[in-house]
């Protein structure tokens, strides 16, 4: 069995991802140095959840750049009872294609039978070598939006080089403050750090606020990496971080700019499709019962995410 979430003197600390090697179009070496696998169509195989913010980056790609007959997929049960991702039968999720394992970590240790780190999704697998090529999101997306380019949408670049320097700053923030930061605020065990990480958490908020009253995107009029990184953690904000995390001085519906913001995203062809809001919600209230020891799934809120947005008016 794998190793469960960290606290140290109160604080979430995140694990470091294990598998770091990279996908690139003719198997040279990736950003990292690590290389050797060359983009197939057919090759490789995504292991995901629904609920998971991290998992939904790489399947918003997969499905915007046009990948989903290309790259395979296998969805874990959003009910996560022990320290592993299983596959079970709740409504959306799968079996494990490719193996039949019951849990994620046998899928872990069969690329390394010592495995024993925490078990985390989303996992990119390389069906030739019979191993995990990477189980870093941030990562796992690069590789999607560019190396298989030859079997999908090459005209859609959400890293483009002209904007790698912004979209990598405006990363570092939200990752810290928002994407992480909702965690650091939820498993935080200690009053004072709690504090600190939600008062971070909501003063970047209010800083995005702003940013977006002038602007359509985070970077200006066109969508990069870093609106897909930012709106997987909003769009659980309301019906989970809120209550669930104790994130709660403001919801998402509460700032006029990052709802409607929101709304812009969700509504672009091809991502509501990868938005299942009931294994959301059954994986957070479900699967933490040091934080909800009854395991009971709230009914609400009902969200819409449908309504116009007028965003597409904004200068800039």
């Amino acid at each position: 069995m794998a190793a469960k979430l960290k606290v140290v003197d109160g604080a979430f600390v995140r694990t470091e991802s294990t598998f770091r090697h990279w996908i690139t179009r003719d198997g040279s070496a990736g950003p990292s140095g690590e290389g050797g696998f060359a983009a197939e169509a057919g090759r490789y195989h995504l292991y995901v959840s629904y609920a998971c913010p991290w998992a939904h980056r790489a399947l918003i790609y997969r499905a915007l750049k046009g990948l989903e007959k290309v790259i395979s997929v296998s969805v874990v049960d959003p009910r996560m009872p022990a320290d592993s991702w299983l596959f079970g039968d709740y409504p959306g999720s799968t079996p494990d294609h490719l193996y039949g394992a019951k849990y994620l970590y046998e899928i872990y240790q069969k690329a390394d039978p010592g495995f024993d780190r925490l078990v985390t999704v989303p996992v990119l697998w390389d069906k030739q070598r019979q191993t995990i090529v990477n189980n870093e999101s941030s990562e796992i997306i690069r590789m999607l939006n560019s190396a298989f380019d030859a079997f999908g949408d090459a005209s859609l670049d959400f890293y483009p080089p002209a904007l790698r320097a912004q979209i990598d700053a405006v990363n570092a923030m939200v990752y810290d403050r928002i994407n992480n930061g909702v965690y650091r605020v939820g498993f935080a065990t200690d009053q004072a750090i709690y504090e600190q990480a939600f008062d971070e958490l909501f003063a970047a908020l209010d800083e995005l606020e702003q940013r977006l009253a002038s602007q359509r995107y985070l970077l200006g009029k066109r969508i990069s990496e870093a609106d897909w990184r930012l709106f997987v953690t909003l769009l659980r904000f309301d019906a989970v971080y809120y209550s669930h995390f104790k994130c709660n001085k403001k919801r998402i519906v509460d700032y006029p700019n990052l709802w409607a913001y929101m709304r812009d995203l969700y509504q672009v062809p091809g991502v509501a499709p990868t938005v299942y809001m009931d294994h959301i919600k059954t994986h957070y209230f479900a699967s933490h019962p040091w934080i909800n020891p009854t395991g009971i799934v709230p009914k609400g809120p009902e969200i819409d995410f449908s309504p116009a947005h007028d965003r597409g008016n904004l200068s800039e």
